[in-house]
């Protein structure tokens, strides 16, 4: 949406939001997920432009699979992610403090829930695949207390009602616009806080492997997280089934002393929690948001034609998973050329 729209677009934009949403949720989940996935099919054929960025990030990601088997990943991308539009308009109602046992599984939590029952600040971070908003809204319903990052809508009557959806169990969102103060805040008093990490940072961001492909990466959850000496927890909410269940797990947990004694600490931190991020993706390709055009900013080397610098080679070579065939790969990519 437009930034600095008038009053009559706004309204406009919000109001068709609203009466959507009545629609949808005057019918069942399952009723709704069925028809999103038939919408989601319909976008896959005719949205050409993010059909083919989606595919071709598949391809960059997966470079042995068949053409065959990255359409059919990615069709599934597209019908996960209408489902995930409408069930942020069910989650209320889905997710409660009476039914939640029954919308999610919720057997490998125990790390994270170690470190919320103790009171101690933690950094919750995970990446846009599964269905984020279940991950701190179901927290938030069983009592813990969840502040998340979230860039505001434009439409700001939109951003008001999802903002009210989000907190309707006790999370707290904080926008990118007031963001350093409070972040502080929550970590200070022993607090969660919790990101999306996986956009592209541009090309001044941390470029670090994901997917065999050096992608830019935002410093400042490293940067927070050695500042204040907090663990890292690397988590997904993944659909498991035809309707709305979920799996919630944890993939890594980033710990202060696994970054000490470090060549360089931020670049090790960033490069953990990105694999983290490659490893839930990998689970369940088909509910990642492939559309990102996660490998859009290339590195100053790249860009120039260069070989890579040493201290990037050597930043690479000090992290404990990366093997000769990794660093073979990232040394020496293939172009990247993505559809606009």
């Amino acid at each position: 949406m437009a930034q600095n729209q008038g009053p009559i677009a706004t309204w406009s934009q919000y109001l068709v939001a609203r009466l959507a949403a009545m629609g949808l949720t005057m019918f069942d989940i399952d009723t709704n997920l069925r028809t999103a996935a038939g919408i989601g099919r319909s976008m896959f054929a005719w949205d050409k432009r993010h059909r083919e960025r989606a595919c071709k990030s598949l391809s960059l990601a997966f470079p042995d699979w068949s053409p065959k088997r990255v359409e059919r990943v990615c069709r599934g991308s597209f019908e996960h992610f209408v489902q995930l539009a409408i069930e942020v308009c069910h989650t209320p109602r889905l997710i409660t403090r009476d039914s939640w046992p029954r919308r999610t599984s919720t057997g490998d939590l125990g790390p994270v829930l170690e470190l919320l029952n103790a009171r101690k600040p933690v950094i919750l971070l995970t990446g846009h695949l599964g269905n984020w908003e279940v991950l701190g809204y179901l927290l938030a319903v069983i009592g813990y207390e969840i502040d998340a990052i979230a860039r505001p809508i434009d439409n700001r009557l939109i951003n008001d009602w999802l903002l009210g959806i989000r907190e309707n169990q006790g999370m707290r969102i904080i926008t990118k616009w007031d963001a350093t103060e409070r972040m502080l805040d929550v970590l200070g008093r022993g607090g969660a806080l919790g990101f999306i990490a996986d956009q592209n940072a541009g090309d001044k961001g941390m470029f670090v492997p994901f997917f065999g492909r050096l992608a830019s990466s935002y410093k400042s959850i490293g940067l927070l997280a050695i500042r204040e000496e907090v663990p890292v927890v690397c988590g997904y909410a993944h659909r498991v089934g035809p309707g709305f269940h979920y799996e919630l797990g944890v993939a890594d947990v980033i710990q202060p002393a696994d970054w000490q004694g470090r060549h360089d600490p931020l670049y090790y931190v960033t490069a953990r929690y990105a694999r983290a991020i490659e490893t839930m993706v990998r689970m369940r390709p088909e509910q990642y948001l492939w559309m990102h055009r996660r490998w859009k900013s290339r590195p100053r080397h790249e860009r120039q034609g260069k070989p890579m610098p040493s201290a990037l080679r050597r930043n690479l070579e000090d992290l404990p998973w990366m093997d000769q065939d990794q660093m073979d790969r990232l040394t020496h990519p293939a172009k990247i050329i993505e559809p606009a």
